[in-house]
Formats: C-alpha cells, sequence, structure tokens
C-alpha cells in the first residue's frame, strides 16, 4: 500500500551546527518534508526546483557580499526559484543575498549602527493588506538593504528602514528572525556575546527577557506567514493556483 509523498522544502544553511528551527518546525507540521541543503560545505544546489515545493534560505555570519564562490553561487542560484515561480523565503542572509541578485545593494548602516536584540517593527499599508505583524521582532544584524526595483515594501523600522518585502508572487524577504528557539537564542546570545558592545546592540538579558513578552507573538505571526508564504493563505483565504506550479497545502550579517 503506498502512502501519498509529501512535499518537499529546500532549506538552505550556513554552517554545520545550523538549524531551521521553529520554521522546519512548522513547516512539517504543515504537511512539508525538509531537504536540507549546506551549499559552504559543498552541497550542490539543486538546478531545478520541480520536485521541491519550494525553498527557504536562512542566515549566517557571513555578509552577501562575500567574494566566497558559495556566495556568488547561492546568489546566482536565486534565478531558479525566480524563474520557476516556486515560493521562495529568504531570511536574514537570505534576504539579502536576493536583494543583490534582484540588483539592490547589501550594506551596513551609516553611523555603524546595528540591531541585535529585539526591535519595534511596522508594516506598511501594503503589508497590513495581508496580515498581522507583531509590534517588536528579534534581530541580529549588522548590514542591512536597500529595496530592489519592482519589489514592495511590506515592514519597515526606525534603523534600518527595509525589514520585509515581496517580489513578484512568489519570494520574500525578511530581515528579522522569527525561526529562533528556545535553545537556538541561548546559543546565540553565547556565541554572539562579543557583538553586543556594537552601537545599538542591546546586552544578552535583554534577548532572553525580551522573549518572554514578545516571542508568543512573533510565532503566531510566522505561522501564519508560512501559510502565506508556502500556501497563498492570507487572513484565512486560499489564493488560487498560481501559473507554474500549484500552491501547496537560522546569527546574521
Amino acid at each position: 500500500m503506498s502512502s501519498k509523498r509529501r512535499p518537499k522544502i529546500l532549506v538552505v544553511l550556513h554552517q554545520e551546527t545550523s538549524s531551521p528551527g521553529r520554521v522546519g518546525h512548522l513547516l512539517i507540521e504543515n504537511g512539508f518534508d525538509l531537504d536540507i541543503c549546506r551549499p559552504p560545505l559543498g552541497d550542490p544546489l539543486p538546478e531545478t526546483l520541480e520536485e521541491h515545493a519550494g525553498a527557504v534560505m536562512f542566515g549566517g555570519p557571513m555578509s552577501a557580499n562575500d567574494k566566497d564562490d558559495f556566495v556568488r553561487r547561492e546568489t546566482e542560484w536565486l534565478a531558479v526559484p525566480l524563474r520557476e515561480n516556486r515560493p521562495f523565503l529568504g531570511i536574514c542572509l537570505g534576504a539579502q543575498m536576493l536583494v543583490n541578485h534582484l540588483g539592490g545593494r547589501v550594506e551596513g548602516h551609516g553611523d555603524g549602527l546595528v540591531e541585535i536584540g529585539w526591535y519595534p517593527i511596522r508594516p506598511t499599508e501594503e503589508g497590513k493588506a495581508l496580515m498581522h505583524w507583531p509590534e517588536m521582532v528579534y534581530q541580529f544584524h549588522r548590514e542591512g538593504f536597500s529595496l530592489p526595483s519592482a519589489a514592495t515594501l511590506l515592514a519597515t523600522s526606525e534603523t534600518y528602514p527595509n525589514q520585509a518585502f515581496r517580489y513578484g508572487d512568489n519570494a520574500w524577504g525578511i530581515q528579522f528572525h522569527a525561526e529562533l528557539t528556545r535553545v537556538m537564542m541561548h546559543r546565540w546570545v553565547v556565541r554572539g556575546a562579543h557583538r553586543f558592545e556594537l552601537p545599538g546592540a542591546q546586552p544578552g538579558r535583554d534577548h532572553l527577557g525580551g522573549r518572554m513578552i514578545w516571542d508568543m507573538h512573533l510565532k503566531r505571526w510566522l505561522d501564519e506567514f508560512l501559510e502565506l508564504v508556502f500556501e497563498g493563505k492570507t487572513k484565512g483565504k486560499q489564493k488560487p493556483a498560481r501559473r507554474g506550479g500549484p500552491l501547496l497545502s537560522v546569527p546574521g550579517r
């Protein structure tokens, strides 16, 4: 008796110990399997996403502007989900690679400010039309990105104004991190403690204290956001299937 195959999501990670965290947990709960790929460790990216329902590219300690071969390969590879109209989500570094691919800029703040800790964001009118957004999000980055031409800004903030965007019908980028489990945040606070001295960064106790206040709302947002990206659901409504395929039901720079 054959069982129905679960659709796969390609998960692109950038370190040996990296995890898809809460994003992976929610995707599995929603009926997907994960196909994990680590290009910095030599894993090849697929030439097509015909066997995948979409892809998520996570963060990492490197910059989207680094000259490493894997950074160049990943950035160029983003032509695949865009061309094949497959759902794609870039988180932090993944979003920055998407911006570079689309001809935008990835760079640090003019005054050297970083976002490392919990910071407020504001949805744009376009973002509000899609879903409800959290008031506070967890950040761990010292570079941001410009808004690519023809992209729609969905959320903004004071220090780094481009926090979330949509490009076309299938590509999404977010600067912040909603994927961290409690264990992951503890690990980031320990391993990234040297960055808490950077201008604008928050001390480690505020990372963990803020989680107790705001993480529940961030988790609820992530669950709805993943349904929007990979299932086309917006505010409880199912969108029609798109041309090119049906809609199937991790510290940054």
